[in-house]
């Protein structure tokens, strides 16, 4: 009875604070955790009825592992784990390079005004869908009338050469994310006490020393958090830039095929909505164990800049 007590004086105590998360935790409640339910749908032969979605997984039949085998059996296993792993890893360090690099860059910048206006043209290409970024990324690499060719006066067929789409997709999501991720750093290193950096002008620093010894540093923390943030997503790939970007060209499979546009592809074509589920289901837990041990890693080295 007692804890029952301090528990409703605690909240009404706090009831401002917790009228401020309530929209949070709603959001949290209704898109993450209730849809949880669902998951069961991974190990069901899933068929829609009229009875409604509930119903339907109810009777649906119970199916155990098959549905995972369609990841794992198939000849395109290896391929498109491979790749979704290869270029998350890419651009978790080259995006994690260039953010922090063009953070700095920023901040270092005298006239405001200008810094401003160079953050904003950096951070715009975001809020671009990925259907855009496409046609423009078409019209640079069209065979006819792409500009690239008509530059360098060259007739490459860019959408049947897959030597090129590494770097081509690596460059395309990098100019569209580093601005907006560089956002995150900017704001730490604003939050720097500039005195650290007056101590260090007034014993004869250099601007590269200062950015060594106090920037990069203090920012050791924050880099830490969403490199871990990111290696949970490691087995997810941006199913727009591997879809879109390549406009779906069959002969470019072998470098942009990913575990994301392979299941909607057979989704598409078999209609299996259990076999959609149980992927979604492996990359989470594959996620959610990444996390927790790079948590635990970074936790033996440095408990302040570990997530928990």
């Amino acid at each position: 009875m007692g804890k029952i007590r301090n528990t409703t004086r605690d909240v009404v105590r706090n009831k401002v604070l917790l009228f401020m998360v309530l929209p949070g935790t709603l959001w949290f409640l209704f898109f993450s955790y209730l849809p949880m339910i669902g998951t069961v749908i991974a190990f069901k032969e899933y068929r829609f009825s009229r009875d409604g979605f509930f119903a339907s997984i109810v009777n649906s039949k119970w199916v155990g592992w098959d549905n995972f085998k369609f990841l794992f059996t198939t000849n395109d296993a290896y391929l498109i784990t491979r790749n979704t792993l290869l270029y998350n890893m890419a651009f978790i360090v080259v995006g994690l390079i260039l953010s922090v690099l063009l953070a700095v860059v920023l901040s270092e910048i005298a006239n405001k005004k200008l810094a401003k206006l160079y953050q904003t043209g950096m951070f715009l290409p975001y809020f671009l869908s990925w259907v855009v970024v496409g046609y423009f990324a078409f019209s640079f690499l069209s065979s006819e009338r792409g500009l690239l060719n008509e530059i360098f006066g060259s007739h490459i067929s860019w959408y049947s050469e897959s030597k090129y789409w590494p770097f081509i997709l690596i460059f395309v999501y990098l100019w569209k994310a580093v601005g907006y991720n560089s956002v995150v750093y900017l704001a730490a290193i604003m939050g720097i006490d500039k005195s650290l950096y007056e101590a260090a002008m007034i014993d004869g620093a250099s601007k590269f020393q200062q950015i060594r010894n106090i920037t990069l540093p203090l920012l050791s923390p924050i880099i830490t958090i969403m490199t871990l943030l990111a290696i949970g997503k490691i087995f997810y790939a941006d199913f727009g830039l591997f879809y879109q970007v390549p406009r779906d060209s069959g002969t470019l499979y072998s470098v942009t095929n990913v575990i994301d546009t392979y299941v909607y592809r057979g989704l598409k074509t078999t209609g299996e909505i259990g076999m959609s589920t149980a992927a979604g289901l492996y990359q989470s837990v594959v996620g959610f164990v990444l996390v927790i041990t790079s948590n635990y890693i970074v936790r033996r080295f440095d408990k302040d800049s570990a997530l928990f």
